[in-house]
């Protein structure tokens, strides 16, 4: 391993990634940032997120984000002889990650009490919707469901008073990953005492309640005693959305900008909020480019954003500082867009590490490095249908 290699903190680890879409996936990648060796281990058909997002040099968006930096053998884990390779893999893992539905790894003979046979010392994060062992452990679950279940989609309905439809994001999935990736990563410090593993249990619908700091209003039916939403108000330059209470952010304007109450004593409380708020709206109207209205957040000391499109993020400054939108190897001469690792240390290396994978690519490259496989073993391996027969491969 080279001095650089080491320089990232998971430089030591060996991760078998087989989980699909997001879920899994997006937790795969954490750890490849930083620094561990984490090899997809994809079904002769391919992860469903091949079909998702522009394909540049044969590797579609959806899929090079969430596995960008891994490596990949494609098995047939119905295959004769899947199963002993697979065994002979684990021996050599420190970490395991499968999003199945919970019964499917055991139907396979992959179940956790016999990895943990082969390597007492295998950590296994399993992500699924509703959990292991329980009465719905067997629905197959994506971000949608769970958003849905968990009162999400029915917190939009009420709050923004619009149809009901799903969240621009999986934040269910993503809330699972970096869940399952801290107890993936509490487990190795645990190991690090006790020398055995430990097989982990990460519900879609635990993460995203424990995650959900709102949800309190709706378990203690308290929604009333919330601050004030925010407000997005339109400007000369553009929208932005301000994060404070009407209340205060009509105190600060009073007092900071020169704006004018209108209101008198004998309104009612309606007609007062609404003259107050027509004369905000007329106000932020005004303000002709984002130095007016930046001047004049700073006045008021409150915290703003502008209402952006992804596609012009590049040209957020701090975006653009931190370099969080990296440009790696595209595969086709190029490169291509992708969000950077988020962890930054003093005196270690975090960071994407390459593009994703095609399907298959790394056959000869991982079983001979993990398993000290030949060419022509893995040719033996091709031909009995273990692995997908793949150019790269």
């Amino acid at each position: 391993m080279t001095t650089r290699q080491l320089q990232y903190p998971l430089a030591n680890l060996k991760v078998l990634d087989f989980s699909r879409v997001l879920a899994g996936p997006f937790a795969g990648r954490m750890l490849s940032d930083l620094g561990a060796d984490v090899v997809k281990v994809e079904p002769p058909d391919g992860d469903v997120t091949r079909f998702w997002g522009k394909v540049v040099g044969g590797v579609p968006g959806y899929y090079h984000q969430q596995n960008a930096g891994k490596r990949n053998i494609s098995i047939d884990l119905r295959a004769p002889g899947a199963k002993d390779l697979v065994f002979d893999l684990v021996r050599q893992a420190d970490i395991l990650i499968e999003n199945y539905r919970p019964d499917v790894m055991p139907r396979l003979g992959l179940g956790y009490e016999v990895l943990k046979a082969i390597n007492p010392r295998l950590i296994m994060l399993s992500i699924s919707g509703f959990g292991a062992n329980g009465p719905e452990s067997r629905r197959p679950a994506y971000a949608p469901i769970v958003h849905a279940e968990v009162g999400l989609l029915a917190r939009s309905v009420r709050r923004g008073k619009v149809a009901a439809r799903d969240l621009p994001l999986s934040v269910a999935d993503t809330n699972a990953s970096l869940h399952g990736l801290i107890g993936v990563l509490s487990a190795v410090i645990l190991r690090e005492r006790t020398g055995t593993g430990q097989h982990i249990d990460m519900a879609m619908v635990d993460a995203t309640l424990v995650t959900d700091d709102q949800i309190h209003y709706e378990l203690e039916d308290s929604e009333a005693t919330m601050g004030l939403p925010n407000d997005v108000w339109e400007t000369g330059a553009g929208p932005i959305l301000v994060s404070s209470d009407f209340r205060l952010l009509w105190r600060q304007m009073t007092t900071h900008l020169g704006v004018v109450d209108p209101t008198t004593s004998d309104m009612d409380f309606e007609t007062k909020v609404a003259t107050r708020r027509q004369v905000a709206l007329n106000y932020f109207a005004a303000l002709g480019d984002w130095s007016q209205v930046e001047a004049a957040m700073d006045r008021m000391n409150t915290a703003w954003g502008q209402v952006r499109h992804g596609a012009a993020l590049r040209d957020q400054p701090t975006l653009k500082h931190r370099g969080s939108i990296a440009e790696i190897d595209d595969r086709a001469g190029g490169t291509r867009p992708i969000p950077q690792s988020p962890y930054r240390f003093s005196d270690a290396r975090s960071g994407v590490r390459g593009p994703a994978p095609h399907l298959g690519e790394h056959n000869t490259q991982v079983l001979s490095e993990w398993l000290g496989m030949s060419s022509e073993d893995v040719g033996k391996l091709v031909a009995n249908r273990v692995l997908a027969d793949t150019a790269a491969g």
